[in-house]
């Protein structure tokens, strides 16, 4: 059985940055589509960002794009959020997913997702 647990989150001031990671065991970590998403307060889970498995292709929501940045490092079996130029907006819980399906690029990760607990992000003005 797969486990993501993310960690990195905290809090921060606006304008600052925080790095977001996330540790997968359980299944091969290559061939898989994987991103993040998170969740504020009386709203619904959006996409934040996707990576595909060779970490060629990457999809940004509008919110963040120039802003975070996401890798992954396959010998590690681990993924990455940098975070900058933070605002209150984007406080949130931030969760870890994999896709199901290998070696099929998902970029707004709308699969079959395995989730992680999630991780607080809190920004302050």
């Amino acid at each position: 059985q797969v486990q993501l647990v993310e960690s990195g989150g905290g809090l921060v001031q606006a304008g600052g940055s925080l790095r977001l990671s996330c540790a997968v065991s359980g299944r091969t970590f290559s061939g898989y589509s994987m991103g993040w998403f998170r969740q504020a307060p009386g709203k619904e889970r959006e996409f934040v960002a996707a990576i595909n498995w060779s970490g060629n292709n990457l999809n940004y929501a509008d919110s963040v794009k120039g802003r975070f940045t996401m890798s992954r490092d396959n010998a590690k079996n681990t993924l990455y959020l940098q975070m900058n130029s933070l605002t209150p907006e984007d406080t949130a819980v931030y969760y870890c997913a994999v896709a199901q399906r290998r070696w099929v690029w998902v970029p707004r990760l709308n699969d079959n997702n395995d989730w992680g607990q999630g991780t607080q992000v809190t920004v302050s003005s």
